[in-house]
């Protein structure tokens, strides 16, 4: 059985928009084996691959911070 196309009203295109003006996209290069790897980790943990990197970002923040290290002078 088909799924007809969901319509989307203009008030949720707004709401959306709206929403995504809060965040930036950051691109990441890697293969598309490492990429799978990460996608099938994420889902492990039951998180999107997004939620996941955002993840161990903080994680490695936090571990850096913890371990005094410092970010270099820009």
């Amino acid at each position: 059985m088909e799924s007809k196309p969901r319509k989307i009203t203009e008030a949720q295109k707004r709401a959306h928009q709206n929403y995504m003006e809060k965040f930036v996209e950051v691109k990441v290069r890697m293969t598309p084996e490492r990429r799978a790897e990460i996608q099938a980790h994420a889902k492990e943990m039951g998180e999107s691959a997004t939620a996941f990197i955002n993840r161990a970002i903080d994680e490695a923040m936090e571990r850096d911070q913890a371990e005094g290290k410092k970010h270099p002078p820009q």
